[in-house]
């Protein structure tokens, strides 16, 4: 098939694009490079079946195309608030576009939508039949709030225009590709203890996360992607739950050095809970994460290493 993956350099992206390369598809990748690094893909370039475009999903892009994952989005709190208006632009207009694209060409089109779509949880694990608990006038609502627009999107699309749509939300994922400076909990414990600086918890690292491995996530995209009849929403993520105090042990442990555990303020509208309830992709999708936290933050913690040894 020839696939169209929108902010397929970034993180997620990049590992998407590697994987159905693997499976002898053709890509078109497109990016505008905000957070998303040519050095994630470079080694793509020189493969005939893949084709770099860069381009802002904020404009309208015409491909033809059998299947269209949309990805595009700053994920990580600094990256989205940096400039929330245009954060918000890129979920909304991104959305209608590789709609618009989906709805003219035939193609299925898949949504990256987000647990953040539940907000700061009242119902704990997380079903996709939770409504959320979001502030909508929040700094980080320019995020959730698009996110959630956009699925309304998806959804209003499918039944008025049947375009075959697929909706996952994703649950906090880390591994090779992260950006040193994104702002996620597993990056900065990682660059933070590699470069001997103290380890910094908002609050008072009760608050939990599922971390899921890269390679796991991007397995339950492909299995949504082509399930014949499930649309979705989906949630993708590890159960498995760890506090902020856990983790930044784990990490301690497993890099070594000076590091100490210092506290800070906890910032606005920061969950204090978040884990996926995944009945929904074991029934239908007999997906679950094979790779363990351990096993996951030894990768992440390879990859760091070496990127921050060519810095």
């Amino acid at each position: 098939m020839r696939i169209l993956i929108t902010g397929g350099a970034g993180f997620l992206g990049s590992h998407l694009c590697e994987r159905l390369l693997g499976e002898g598809h053709e890509i078109i990748c497109l990016d505008n490079f905000f957070t998303g690094r040519k050095r994630n893909i470079a080694h793509l370039l020189n493969n005939p079946y893949f084709e770099l475009v860069r381009h802002d999903v904020t404009e309208p892009f015409k491909f033809e195309v059998d299947q269209i994952y949309n990805l595009a989005c700053p994920a990580s709190p600094p990256h989205y608030q940096h400039n929330p208006i245009k954060t918000v632009k890129t979920s909304v207009m991104g959305a209608i576009h590789s709609l618009g694209l989906a709805k003219r060409t035939g193609a299925r089109v898949f949504q990256a939508s987000t647990s953040e779509v539940y907000g700061d949880p009242n119902v704990h694990p997380q079903p996709e039949s939770y409504h959320g608990n979001v502030n909508p006038i929040g700094i980080r609502a320019c995020y959730d709030e698009g996110k959630r627009c956009a699925e309304t999107l998806f959804f209003d699309y499918h039944r008025q225009n049947q375009v075959d749509i697929r909706v996952v939300r994703i649950f906090n994922t880390y591994g090779p590709r992260m950006l040193p400076d994104d702002g996620r909990v597993v990056s900065n414990f990682i660059v933070q203890a590699i470069q001997g600086k103290d380890l910094t918890i908002y609050g008072d690292g009760s608050q939990t996360r599922s971390f899921c491995y890269v390679d796991d996530l991007i397995e339950g995209f492909i299995r949504l992607m082509n399930h014949p009849t499930l649309i979705g929403p989906v949630n993708i993520g590890n159960p498995g739950e760890f506090t902020m105090l856990e983790l930044a042990e784990m990490v301690l442990e497993k890099i070594g050095g000076p590091s100490k555990i210092t506290y800070l303020p906890l910032p606005g509208d920061d969950p204090k809970q978040r884990q996926p309830d995944i009945s929904l992709a074991k029934a239908e999708l007999h997906w679950q994460p094979s790779i363990s936290l351990d096993q996951g933050l030894d990768a992440t913690i390879h990859y760091f290493r070496n990127l921050l040894a060519q810095a």
